[in-house]
């Protein structure tokens, strides 16, 4: 099993992650291109950016190019059993990163992103690439999204949507342990429990980026805005431009309605086309 590598655990603190920054540079694939056929063993691109940077688009980008299944929270939602692989190591127990990713060849956003560190080590092959945005649009979307839901879970929310969750739960436990693992990887694990706070959670943001600049070697990083398109990504993966547009998914409007959408999949036993890997 893997050994995290910039995480341990404080006395007291049994659902807090404390980060330990390190200067050295993980290295890895500096020069060689990312292989779309033939070598499908093991992660080959890490996504070490937040969620609500692009990561869907990401996603459906890489998967365009012949390096999916990708790994993304929306694979944790739809296939509830894996939150208990986050369950798990969020509260600080020993990763088995192979079977956590077995079948995938990509992943991006949380929760692997709050794990872009250890990854790094234990795929030394796999490119890394940090998407970014405007820090204070970033907090928009996120507040509006991700700490907007976390927020409706304490307080109480429509009876629809209570009726779902129950049935949902019943079909897959997983679904149940789902704001615990959320809470303890990233209300927590990456924001210190103050995602509400602005200016708190617009720093650990610019801190995040500027760590993986710091860690990643150039040559096996790609600092990305979507909007960029296939250009800069295809040059980095070392992969031909696709002849057809950049996938642009996941809006605010989108990540609203998607919750209950994907409850009601669960219920009634629907894959909701995401990549299963087993």
């Amino acid at each position: 099993m893997a050994r995290p590598l910039s995480v341990r655990r404080l006395p007291g603190a049994a659902d807090r992650r404390t980060t330990v920054v390190s200067t050295t540079k993980l290295g890895g694939a500096d020069e060689s291109p990312i292989r779309t056929a033939g070598r499908d063993h093991g992660v080959k691109v890490i996504g070490a950016g937040f969620g609500r940077t692009g990561t869907a688009s990401l996603r459906a980008a890489l998967e365009t190019l012949g390096l999916g299944p990708c790994y993304h929270m929306h694979v944790v939602i739809d296939e509830p059993f894996r939150v208990g692989h986050w369950f798990d190591i969020g509260e600080g127990r020993p990763p088995d990163w192979d079977e956590v990713f077995a079948g995938f060849r990509s992943t991006v956003d949380w929760p692997a992103a709050a794990y872009w560190r250890e990854l790094a080590a234990h795929y030394p092959d796999a490119k890394v690439v940090l998407t970014v945005r405007d820090p204070e649009r970033w907090y928009e979307s996120a507040d509006a999204t991700i700490f907007a839901r976390e927020r409706a879970r304490q307080g109480r929310r429509p009876l629809r949507h209570r009726v779902l969750q129950r049935l949902a739960e019943r079909r897959s436990p997983g679904v149940a342990l789902y704001p615990r693992m959320h809470k303890a990887i990233i209300s927590d694990g990456v924001f210190g429990g103050r995602a509400g706070d602005r200016a708190h959670a617009i720093e650990v943001f610019r801190r995040h980026t500027e760590e993986v600049k710091a860690a990643i070697p150039p040559g096996r990083l790609l600092v990305y805005e979507v909007r960029e398109g296939w250009e800069p990504l295809c040059a980095f993966l070392g992969v031909p431009v696709p002849d057809e547009p950049f996938p642009r998914v996941n809006d605010r409007e989108e990540f609203r309605r998607g919750r209950s959408r994907r409850l009601l999949r669960l219920i009634l036993g629907r894959r909701s086309g995401v990549h299963a890997a087993s």
